[in-house]
């Protein structure tokens, strides 16, 4: 199990959560976002680890041309594209990118096929005015679907599932959905950007 430790703003969390086993960790450049980092500040945070320590920039309805700029002076590994961009939009990005969903209904399956050429898909929570970081779970459901759907149509494309995830209900999103990999935020804190230790240990130590 893959698990991204999403909306950190401090070194020590996100030096824990490496030392823990996060497959990878989020920097969210979105100024609206209570877990908004600056540029400044994610460089120094993501110079301070490992060189082989995978990070992903998210962003909203940011052009290509910006996300590219911040990718390039932060270090991303990933850019995670968060709000109504394009595959056109997508495709002028430098770095691989995840592309987020918010599936409401058994229609939205049909616009993940629009976005196959993204690295990979992330499942997240449908909350009328956020982008993300609700807290609210996604629908599973269509989630599982969308696992399946890409199993037999783009097996390179992998989902990840967002969306009030904790180690309270790691394990039974994980059974039910069957993601490539778990992405955590709200669920892992004490405040929205501060990061809880004995949260996020508590999921590492989750055997799935």
């Amino acid at each position: 199990m893959r698990v991204k430790i999403c909306g950190l703003t401090r070194l020590a969390d996100a030096q824990l959560a490496v030392e823990l086993g996060a497959w990878a960790l989020g920097f969210v450049f979105y100024a609206a976002s209570p877990r908004f980092i600056s540029v400044e500040q994610a460089a120094q945070i993501i110079g301070a680890l490992p060189t082989e320590v995978l990070s992903v920039g998210v962003f909203v309805n940011t052009s290509p041309a910006e996300v590219n700029a911040i990718a390039t002076e932060v270090g991303l590994s990933y850019v995670q594209l968060h709000g109504d961009e394009t595959p056109a939009d997508c495709a002028e990005i430098d770095l691989p990118v995840i592309k987020a969903l918010r599936l409401r209904q058994a229609a939205d399956l049909k616009v993940a096929s629009i976005y196959a050429d993204c690295q990979a898909l992330l499942v997240d929570a449908a909350v009328p005015g956020q982008w993300g970081g609700s807290g609210q779970v996604a629908n599973w459901e269509l989630a599982r679907q969308l696992v399946q759907q890409n199993g037999l149509a783009n097996p390179r494309q992998a989902v990840l599932l967002a969306g009030g995830l904790g180690s309270d209900n790691l394990e039974l999103a994980f059974s039910q959905v069957q993601p490539w990999g778990m992405d955590l935020s709200s669920g892992v804190e004490v405040a929205p950007g501060i990061k809880d230790s004995q949260r996020l240990q508590q999921v590492f130590q989750r055997k799935i």
